[in-house]
């Protein structure tokens, strides 16, 4: 059938959004049957349902003639009240509407009479259609709203996978979740949904039992990614996947530890080889018992002594691995799964149940087995006292360290059994040794860097940032697992700090003059220290094999701000004591500070000049000449106590106002206050400046200090006398 799509607009444009949307739900949830339909033309049709509303089953009829809805009708109350289309009959031209796949887009255009009256009266009825929806959601919420989920899992002893399928009800009555998005689109949208006589409810998270609302966010979630998946794939990315099942969830490693942990110590349904059974999800390690035995004089065994094991199956998770028994799935520990795990998968490899092997190798045995599943295995029915040869004594290991010419730490290894010592690497004594311990032991120098040099039957390091990490961080290591043994050489070439112990400032000839002869280390070095330094290194490593410590020293910062902030020559480093103009006397004050726990001696006329600078009261009290007290700005008085304060203390300095603000006004302040001076000595004061200032400047000075004297010498004056002459 084809509607003119007009038609169906403009009946649809009558009704609220939320009235529209409870009419899609309608549909949704397959409420309405269409009774009848007439059709002529896409402008001729007659329509006749009856919609499912919950309170009452309501007979709807359309009538849609020479393209205008000529009538519509509906048993429900809001139709009786409202002034236009209820929800039933929305639902019913949707339903209808959605059963045609095509629909004619050069129809003529719908007349509809009284659209407007039809729009001021449905603005007013809206609040009365929400009070008569809010009465139909409080008797939906009678429905039942004690929802139970109840998992079921499948275990394919094939591919070593298990999947969930669920099932949703009450005690009364459970059925199968058969559509895992359609679910997840009815929880989203909070809709209504009948999934049998005996099951509807408004699925909300508070509908549900609280045991089940854990089950109900992980169904969620692992339907939102089937849904998006599945999307995705619709879209035109089905040649890189394959579309997911959308009524049962293949857990992959991550989702089974997620839901163990929301169903462990519950007894569950599984199936199995098609097979039904229940089984308890267990948060231990299960018991599997194996015991070592005497055959004859000259053999061994050890035996896997729970017969069943071959039906053990394990299944890997992302952080567990499981054990599944004929009734039970176990979550077993990250120490069980290392050990017994690997111990019970050796059997089923070899389809066993014992494993067999000569006295010889009984020694192998205590020390490489033993030590990982000691309290699984019985040995009760052995000799202790004869075993007792054949079990690993404790292990001692003895690290000797040193420096080599190349300046590489070489170290040798010795393995310690009571009053027996060897090298490893040479040396293969005929006693019961810890081969796990003594592996361990090796594994701690190859971490650490140390590579085997089997002809001298040592290790060696020569990497200087793993000597570097070794000293300073690695070594604590040994110290706690070894008995560590150095020469004394070794101990010298340590982890060093760059100091300056002791360092006196004060002015001395009108200059600063800085003491540095109490350093730690060769200032020939210095240069390249500074060079890693700016490199961001974390260590130097001096001519003799030490190291200096660079990252956070504040003694190698203050050297290199000592350097770039005042153009010292490295050269200059090299005697005792340097010599700075006094205006960097702030400057040098302000990196000082950075010394933590140096000990800064400074004289008491350079620690009186940067008292009086940072005085503020000083500035305060520089007078303003009184010619121009009324005539300088605020911001021309602030910078002319600066610039005066600058002379007073013999420091130079720069007047950087925008251009136009009166900069030459302020020096002609300078030179006024100057002038007004009482010495007999005063010296005649000279501004340079481009030639063609040079004339502003003389009328700068005649305007605002007209007692100056001024006279302008330039290159054009003595070019023109020359001409003259």
């Amino acid at each position: 059938m084809f509607i003119n799509p007009q038609i169906t607009k403009e009946l649809y444009n009558e009704v609220s959004e939320k009235r529209y949307k409870r009419a899609k739900q309608y549909v949704e949830e397959k409420r309405i049957e269409i009774k009848e339909l007439r059709y002529e033309d896409s402008n001729n049709i007659f329509i006749n349902s009856l919609v499912d509303g919950k309170k009452d089953k309501y007979k709807v009829s359309i009538d849609i003639q020479n393209g205008e809805i000529n009538n519509v009708t509906c048993q429900c109350e809001d139709y009786k009240t409202y002034y236009g289309a209820c929800k039933h009959i929305i639902a019913t031209m949707l339903e209808a509407d959605e059963n045609n796949k095509y629909l004619d887009e050069n129809t003529t255009k719908v007349r509809h009479r009284y659209t407007e009256f039809k729009d001021l009266i449905n603005t007013f009825y809206e609040e009365e259609m929400k009070l008569m929806e809010e009465e139909e959601t409080k008797e939906i919420k009678n429905l039942d709203t004690n929802i139970i989920i109840e998992p079921q899992l499948i275990y394919d002893t094939h591919t070593k996978k298990i999947q969930v399928e669920f099932k949703i009800g009450t005690v009364k009555q459970m059925y199968r979740l058969k559509n895992l998005v359609e679910f997840f689109d009815n929880m989203k949208k909070n809709n209504v949904y009948k999934y049998g006589q005996k099951l509807e409810f408004i699925h909300k998270e508070e509908n549900f039992q609280q045991e089940s609302k854990p089950l109900l966010e992980f169904i969620l979630k692992q339907s939102e990614i089937i849904k998006h998946v599945n999307n995705d794939l619709n879209s035109g990315y089905r040649y890189y996947g394959r579309m997911l099942n959308e009524n049962i969830i293949t857990l992959n490693s991550t989702s089974l530890d997620e839901l163990f942990e929301i169903l462990k110590n519950r007894e569950i349904k599984i199936e199995k080889n098609y097979e039904a059974k229940t089984v308890i999800l267990e948060d231990n390690d299960p018991q599997i018992d194996f015991e070592l035995e005497k055959i004859n004089e000259q053999e061994y065994k050890l035996v896997c002594k729970n017969e069943d094991y071959a039906n053990y199956e394990l299944i890997k998770g992302r952080e567990n691995i499981y054990l599944y028994n004929i009734n039970k799935i176990y979550r077993c520990s990250k120490q069980y799964s290392d050990t017994t795990l690997k111990l019970l998968e050796v059997f089923k490899r070899n389809y066993t149940t014992e494993i067999k092997f000569d006295k010889e190798n009984l020694m192998s045995f205590f020390a490489v087995v033993m030590p990982k599943v000691n309290n699984y295995i019985k040995t009760d029915l052995l000799d202790k006292e004869e075993i007792e040869n054949y079990m690993p004594k404790k292990l001692g290991v003895k690290v000797f360290l040193e420096f080599n010419e190349k300046n590489y730490i070489i170290a040798k290894i010795l393995f310690c059994y009571k009053d027996k010592e060897f090298n490893p690497i040479n040396e293969e004594p005929n006693l019961a040794r810890n081969i796990m311990q003594e592996a361990e032991s090796l594994n701690v120098l190859r971490k650490t860097g140390f590579m085997l040099d089997r002809k001298k039957a040592i290790f060696v390091l020569t990497d200087d940032e793993k000597i570097y990490n070794f000293l300073s961080n690695d070594i604590n290591e040994y110290m706690q697992k070894f008995e560590v043994l150095a020469t004394q050489d070794f101990k010298e070439k340590q982890i060093k700090q760059p100091k300056i112990t002791d360092l006196g400032v004060k002015i001395e000839n009108n200059l600063l003059s800085i003491n540095i002869e109490n350093l730690n280390f060769d200032k020939k070095e210095l240069k390249e220290i500074l060079n890693k330094y700016r490199l961001k290194k974390k260590y130097y490593r001096l001519k003799d094999g030490s190291f200096f410590v660079l990252e956070g020293n504040k003694e190698i910062e203050f050297i290199d701000n000592l350097i770039s902030g005042t153009d010292i020559q490295y050269e200059e480093l090299m005697q005792d004591t340097i010599q700075l103009p006094i205006h960097r006397s702030l400057y040098l004050d302000k990196i000082l500070k950075k010394l933590e726990n140096s000990h800064i001696k400074k004289d008491q006329e350079y620690s009186k000049l940067i008292e009086q600078i940072q005085d503020k009261s000083n500035i305060d009290s520089i007078q303003i000449p009184k010619k121009l007290q009324n005539t300088l700005r605020l911001y021309q008085k602030i910078g002319f106590k600066w610039l005066k304060m600058l002379d007073i203390y013999q420091f130079g300095g720069i007047l950087a106002d925008d251009m136009g603000l009166g900069k030459t006004l302020q020096i002609i302040s300078i030179i006024l206050e100057y002038k007004s001076q009482k010495e007999d000595n005063k010296k005649p004061i000279m501004v340079i400046c481009p030639s063609s200032l040079s004339l502003n400047w003389k009328n700068e000075v005649e305007k605002f200090a007209p007692d100056i004297k001024t006279i302008v010498i330039s290159r054009r004056n003595t070019n023109k006398k020359r001409k003259n002459k």
